[in-house]
């Protein structure tokens, strides 16, 4: 009822909003669902291993499954919020200028899969975890796990839910580390990341002899830096038309592709395959990729990492659509849960509006002015309310004479939708 109520309620996603738009503002025992996310006893890592299964059935049945991996700060203040740090704002922060922000910060695994009736790649979160701040591991006298801790665990628990799959986890610049990389790899998940254009490339080490003492070798003859090879007039480009381009459609680059051995001083080594990028047309800069499967074509992997801008998108919508950020919970418990399933809310709408397009009730979202393409997530949500809203009793007759009576339940949930839509 309070994931219903979600869906419904605009504005705060408060319990008491949640109860309100679907009818329960005169519950008596309105503290029994507040105590759903600060009391009661349930797996939050159990419910996100059901919705991966649903979603990799419905969308993935085959294939190598996709997923990307990210961070996004919640600005929460507040004496309560215990976990919440300073960390850098990464919406309002740019190269030039540094924005603060004081809040918690989630670390959210999402399946990148291709949505048929949206035509374009949708990223469904399934799995979130809270990552505290090193200030509050301090007052706990824990030790502090880092971000990339979390992630590594996260899609560690993702293979193990469905071990018989091929996964392959796509991330930004700040997951392009070679001790993080090397315990996927050793693991056989594939990565690809963005690579510095000055990352230190080597040859494969060579044979060892029988009978040499000492160490064995870890790399071979330095290699030129990825920026010393865009410079190079002698590189060879080669032409490749991507599709969906950042939901730009197809777009022509040119690429370079090599193997080599990626390695720093202290650290694993990890053999990888680059994908140097730069655009004919002169719109981006270049820029490098990796892959730690070494038998996949560039245009594979430049494919893969183009479905992480859907990761951007799906925080924008569930900021925008479904109350990230406007929740009010002070509980430890609630603050770790709410957040997650906001989150998980957004693939549970996908999975709905995706049964109604298979019972062709999903509406084709139109303007007076233009028809859209494809829809967005807004027109999905907008097509699941209504099917709840009609589940909810609101009828139509289809004789014109006759005269439409509202519930009195449904009429106060309208009234409270209408009074806080804007």
């Amino acid at each position: 009822m309070l994931l219903v109520g979600a869906m419904l309620a605009p504005g705060k996603r408060t319990v008491t909003s949640c109860l309100r738009i679907i009818g329960l503002s005169q519950e008596r025992r309105f503290v029994n669902y507040h105590r759903v996310l600060s009391r009661a006893r349930w797996s939050g890592r159990a419910a996100s291993r059901l919705l991966f299964g649903l979603l990799v059935r419905r969308f993935v049945p085959e294939g190598p499954i996709v997923l990307g991996v990210d961070d996004t700060i919640e600005r929460r203040r507040g004496k309560h919020i215990q976990a919440k740090g300073i960390y850098r704002d990464p919406v309002r922060s740019s190269h030039s200028h540094f924005v603060k922000a004081s809040g918690l910060r989630w670390v959210s695994l999402m399946l990148l899969t291709p949505i048929p009736w949206a035509a374009r790649p949708w990223a469904l979160p399934f799995l979130t975890c809270l990552a505290p701040s090193e200030r509050y591991a301090q007052k706990q006298r824990k030790q502090h796990k880092p971000l990339l801790a979390w992630a590594r665990q996260m899609i560690w628990q993702a293979q193990r839910w469905l071990p018989n799959r091929e996964l392959v986890v796509v991330g930004d610049s700040a997951f392009s580390a070679l001790e993080w990389l090397s315990a996927l790899v050793r693991r056989n998940i594939t990565v690809v990341t963005r690579l510095r254009l000055d990352a230190a490339l080597y040859d494969p080490a060579p044979g060892r002899r029988p009978g040499t003492n000492g160490r064995p070798r870890k790399k071979g003859k330095r290699r030129p830096t990825l920026r010393q090879v865009l410079e190079r007039k002698a590189t060879r480009w080669q032409r490749l038309l991507v599709p969906g381009w950042y939901g730009e459609g197809n777009r022509v680059i040119e690429v370079c592709s090599r193997t080599a051995v990626w390695y720093h001083t202290g650290l694993p080594p990890v053999p990888i395959r680059w994908v140097l990028i730069r655009d004919p047309a002169q719109r981006f800069e270049p820029q490098a990729l990796l892959g730690t499967e070494l038998t996949q074509s560039p245009l594979t992997i430049v494919s893969w990492f183009v479905r992480r801008w859907q990761v951007e998108v799906t925080f924008q919508e569930v900021r925008k659509n479904l109350g990230v950020e406007t929740q009010r919970q002070w509980s430890d418990w609630a603050i770790t849960r709410t957040t997650p399933c906001l989150l998980a809310l957004f693939s549970l709408v996908t999975l709905l509006a995706d049964r109604l397009v298979r019972r062709g009730t999903l509406p084709v979202p139109k303007e007076a002015w233009y028809n859209k393409p494809r829809p967005a997530f807004a027109d999905a949500l907008a097509a699941v309310r209504q099917h709840y809203w009609a589940y909810m009793g609101f009828r139509v007759s289809p004789r014109k004479d006759h005269i439409v009576k509202l519930p009195k339940a449904l009429r106060q949930s309208l009234v409270y939708a209408l009074c806080r839509a804007a």
